[in-house]
């Protein structure tokens, strides 16, 4: 019998500890190995707790959650640190970041694994990040990056994109001056308009707010001329030894690729919902962010995604001096097959 599943919404606030580490204290499922088959389904009162806030209004949106017959309890995460900081608290046991935040999880010590893929169907066009300028300082493009103060976080996809960008425009390290802080919420925007910053890597929908406040003050824009488009699950590898919660990923990931699909097909009703409803910008703005992503597409084959994958990587090995590291090694691709046998099963 197929069940509702029960949604709940948790509110996390970090304050040194994560309030929902007791959450963590639920009876452990079968131990599995990474080796072993995924099983079919999860044992009953199995809860799975997702930081996805995205999807999960996508799913709520579309109607797709009445098929997930697992329940879900959904904690408003977003971001590299902050999915990392709720992995070792024991708050989440999946989120949804780009490629960067699971290497840095492996290299400081977090064993984690990636269970799903997703890509932009035409990454040229709808890039994730676009280069955001300050006043009054004079870049057109990314070769004018020369001498320029440019905001760097090296653990979070915004580093990654730094560095690809440098590549690209036949520039070093040594070329610029990397002013080192994390991206959370704003804070790239506010050193940009502070003039912390010559040049800061922006998400769509803090550019567009950005450019709103001070494009009149001499503000631009350049793009970064990368492809930047790569966004994965993943997961603590304790969470995926443990056959019910792993039974219950099996689940959630094939949701997730139905979840983009409706999303790239249905662009007004996730930016009103997501954008409008949940993040709070403007229906004119909501709108504008959603066509800028464009259309996404959850690969069924990894090869390709891994490929590129392990360029960046090398990327970070030479440039931050980061330990080799073959990121096949990291993707758990029994989910790889899973997603592949729900999408061609119902096409």
């Amino acid at each position: 019998m197929i069940r509702r599943p029960l949604i709940r919404t948790a509110a996390l606030v970090a304050a040194g500890m994560m309030a929902l580490t007791a959450c963590g204290g639920a009876e452990a499922g079968p131990k599995l190995e990474l080796s072993a088959a995924l099983p079919d389904a999860a044992a009953e009162g199995t809860v799975l707790r997702v930081g996805d806030p995205a999807t999960q209004v996508a799913l709520e949106t579309s109607g797709l959650i009445d098929d997930l017959d697992v329940e879900i309890e959904w904690a408003n995460i977003t971001g590299g640190p902050k999915t990392l900081e709720a992995f070792r608290a024991d708050a989440i046991d999946i989120g949804s970041v780009a490629d960067i935040p699971p290497l840095f999880a492996h290299w400081t010590g977090t064993d984690v694994r990636i269970v799903a893929a997703r890509e932009t169907v035409d990454p040229e066009a709808h890039p994730t990040y676009e280069l955001g300028v300050a006043p009054g300082v004079e870049v057109s493009s990314i070769e004018d990056l020369k001498g320029k103060k440019i905001a760097y976080s090296p653990g979070q996809a915004q580093g990654a994109l730094v560095l690809n960008v440098l590549r690209e425009a036949g520039l070093t390290q040594d070329d610029v001056e990397l002013v080192e802080m994390q991206s959370v919420d704003d804070s790239f925007s506010v050193a940009l308009a502070g003039k912390q910053v010559d040049v800061a890597p922006l998400q769509q929908v803090l550019l567009k707010t950005y450019l709103a406040k001070y494009e009149r003050d001499g503000a631009t824009a350049i793009p970064s001329g990368v492809r930047d488009d790569a966004w994965t699950l993943y997961a603590p590898t304790t969470v995926l030894e443990d056959a019910d919660k792993a039974a219950a990923i099996k689940e959630y990931v094939v949701a997730w690729a139905k979840a983009q699909q409706w999303i790239s097909e249905h662009h007004d009703e996730f930016a009103q919902a997501f954008y409008v409803d949940h993040e709070g910008l403007t229906p004119e703005d909501a709108a504008y962010v959603v066509e800028a992503y464009g259309d996404y597409t959850v690969p069924t084959s990894w090869d390709e995604f891994i490929a590129r994958h392990q360029v960046t990587v090398d990327t970070l090995v030479k440039e931050q001096d980061q330990e080799p590291l073959d990121v096949d090694t990291l993707y758990d691709r029994r989910f790889e097959k899973a997603i592949k046998a729900a999408v061609e099963g119902s096409s």
